[in-house]
């Protein structure tokens, strides 16, 4: 089924490595030219600290404080339409429910719903999970790709043309579609992945079609596994995975791409289309894969994965560039604003803890532990800096998806299951309170230059 992919001619190779190097030549700007005209480049200021570009009701994450022009650490806190995501992750595992349709109501509400709004807006994602006729056939299956988080950017692009109103801006047609959306993402992906397997991976064909009555966490489970067998265990560390990843303020990579594209009023699918391509880059949400990598590098480099002296020895080969991918990256380690915790590693930590001992994986798990407690004083004095590190959520969420024996490929699109009930607020509080089109400036630093007739170019 994968179409046959044309090969460059040599003559196409040697063409295309030339405009590659004029490109270089012409798209290279030097850096210094950005300290001088003061860019802040990824609209972070020289500390670290972000630009403010926005006002948001959604979500806030906070990881410091600035005092007297000084970025201060603190231990980091979430919050979801103010309210602190432990007590959200307590409250439902108090109860013994699983927490993502209600953390969605409250993205789009902002308000935690009533157990009779709870049954309410399961019902109504109950009635969107399975997708239009004809729609896995055409848009799915006659179209197989290798990567899934591609396959669910089409899926949603081509929803557009399933829907009998599309492109209205009237908040109640945009609630709509973006319910169908956050019920339907699971399907999309389950069957992008169940394609890919057929088409690339020469497996049997699987479909199973999403049941009413589960939870997100345990659709998905459902119709990604031939046997559709999973443990209780199971489903609620996915749950829990997916509370963690469901909004992260409106700064992110993908919430930003998001708001820009919602900015400038076009229709629903193509902006959480653009939310998805920017969640598909390595630097957003690829990096639990690279964390996964990193750890498989460690176990092979290092005889005792208990010796935390081994463990340094080769963290400081990993900052030195001497080992792994030689960037110089602990992935997992860090963040752009916690500084101190990430309340979601810490919480996701417990969970994976517990998992490990039923998977018999403890080991794997200790070794993530000796990570997120050496990588501080090792990265101290690699760098000769005091700057907090902490873990972040990718260090333990690749072990979970490894442990609920997912594989690499749906890292990431369990990523947008999880961040499409951000998206989807942060899309209606674009249109509700944005206004305008977004729009910074760009300096031009291109010399002027004269129109030169084509008979007197050089080559």
């Amino acid at each position: 089924m994968p179409s046959t992919k044309r090969q460059e001619t040599e003559f196409e190779a040697r063409y295309f490595d030339e405009l590659a190097d004029i490109a270089l030549k012409a798209h290279y700007i030097e850096p210094d030219l950005y300290k001088e005209y003061n860019v802040m480049r990824g609209l972070r200021k020289a500390d670290g600290t972000g630009v403010l570009v926005g006002l948001t009701n959604i979500g806030d994450v906070h990881g410091y404080i600035m005092d007297e022009g000084e970025k201060v650490p603190v231990e980091g806190r979430l919050r979801y339409r103010g309210i602190d995501v432990e007590d959200i992750v307590d409250g439902f595992q108090k109860d013994r429910r699983f927490g993502y349709n209600e953390t969605a109501y409250l993205l789009l509400f902002g308000k935690l719903p009533s157990s009779d709004q709870i049954t309410l807006f399961r019902g109504m994602l109950d009635a969107c999970r399975e997708l239009p006729d004809g729609f896995m056939e055409n848009m799915i299956l006659k179209a197989p790709t290798p990567d899934v988080m591609n396959s669910l950017a089409r899926s949603v692009l081509a929803s557009y043309t399933y829907d009998k109103n599309p492109d209205s801006l009237e908040i109640r047609n945009v609630l709509r579609q973006c319910i169908e959306l956050i019920a339907r993402f699971p399907t999309f992906v389950a069957y992008g992945y169940q394609a890919k397997c057929h088409y690339y991976d020469n497996k049997s064909l699987v479909i199973h079609k999403p049941q009413t009555g589960m939870g997100t966490a345990q659709n998905f489970l459902h119709m990604i596994r031939p046997d559709s067998a999973f443990t209780e265990l199971e489903a609620e560390t996915l749950d829990l995975a997916l509370v963690l990843h469901a909004e992260h303020g409106g700064g992110n990579n993908s919430a930003f791409a998001l708001h820009v594209v919602t900015s400038s009023d076009t229709d629903t699918y193509s902006a959480i289309a653009s939310a998805v391509g920017s969640l598909r880059g390595a630097k957003h949400g690829g990096a639990n894969i690279k964390v996964a990598g990193m750890i498989e590098d460690i176990k092979q480099g290092i005889k005792d994965w208990a010796d935390d002296d081994e463990v340094t020895a080769y963290l400081t080969k990993i900052i030195r560039k001497e080992a792994f991918d030689r960037t110089g990256l602990i992935y997992g380690m860090g963040h752009a604003i916690y500084t101190q915790s990430d309340p979601r590693s810490e919480i996701l930590r417990a969970k994976a803890e517990e998992l490990a001992k039923d998977k018999g994986c403890i080991n794997e798990f200790n070794l993530l532990r000796s990570v997120e407690r050496l990588t501080p004083t090792v990265f101290a004095r690699a760098k000769g800096s005091n700057k907090a590190v902490c873990a972040n959520v990718d260090l333990y969420s690749g072990l979970v998806y490894r442990m609920l024996n997912i594989p690499q490929e749906l890292y990431t699109p369990i990523f947008a299951i999880s961040r499409i009930a951000g998206w989807a607020a942060h899309r209606i509080e674009e249109i509700i309170s944005g206004g305008r089109i977004i729009r910074p400036a760009y300096k031009s630093v291109v010399s002027r230059m004269a129109y030169i007739p084509v008979e007197q170019r050089n080559e």
